[in-house]
């Protein structure tokens, strides 16, 4: 016997998760999280010249108005923001080839990524809900979170259930066919 992906069509969870890493490759880890590694203090700072200034005025606005805790950067938010740029962001690179194609190697990469995101994320709304920079209108921002907090729980459900998530088994007769 040998392995051959499972066509993306016959795993269409995996398009929503192609479509979050997308998402968080393309605009949160390097737009909203690389706005806080370019301007450390909201209170004092020129405009980087990424991201540009009309997203960082959004960041800004957001932050004043739902998310204290991303205006006031504590240290482990600023923990989480660098892990996001160093080690999440390539993984979201790498996680977008292997789920398109159905390469099971991502699957150990998948289970320490999610558990981190899943960690993050509880901490994160944990201080949103009761820290000193809990934010006033909670039910937004857990809302906004919510995708974050979901999709590690669903990506170890996948990738526990299976040693070869994206692959199966096919005769050596049907394999050299194809």
């Amino acid at each position: 016997m040998t392995r051959q992906p499972i066509p993306l069509a016959d795993r269409r969870l995996d398009l929503a998760f192609i479509g979050f890493f997308l998402v968080n490759l393309g605009f949160i880890t390097y737009v909203v999280d690389f706005e806080q590694i370019a301007i450390p203090d909201v209170t004092s700072f020129t405009y980087p010249l990424w991201p540009p200034a009309r997203m960082v005025d959004v960041i800004h606005w957001y932050g004043r108005n739902f998310d204290p805790l991303l205006i006031a950067r504590p240290p482990f938010w600023k923990a989480t923001v660098w892990l996001d740029a160093l080690f999440f962001g390539p993984y979201y690179a790498a996680a977008i080839y292997a789920f398109w194609k159905g390469r099971d190697w991502i699957r150990l990469p998948t289970i320490i990524y999610a558990t981190m995101l899943f960690t993050n994320v509880v901490m994160i709304l944990s201080e949103e809900a009761w820290g000193v920079n809990a934010s006033p209108r909670l039910a937004v921002v857990a809302a906004l979170n919510l995708p974050w907090f979901l999709m590690p729980v669903a990506l170890i459900a996948k990738m526990w259930s299976s040693e070869h998530p994206f692959t199966r088994d096919v005769p050596q007769a049907a394999a050299g066919a194809i």
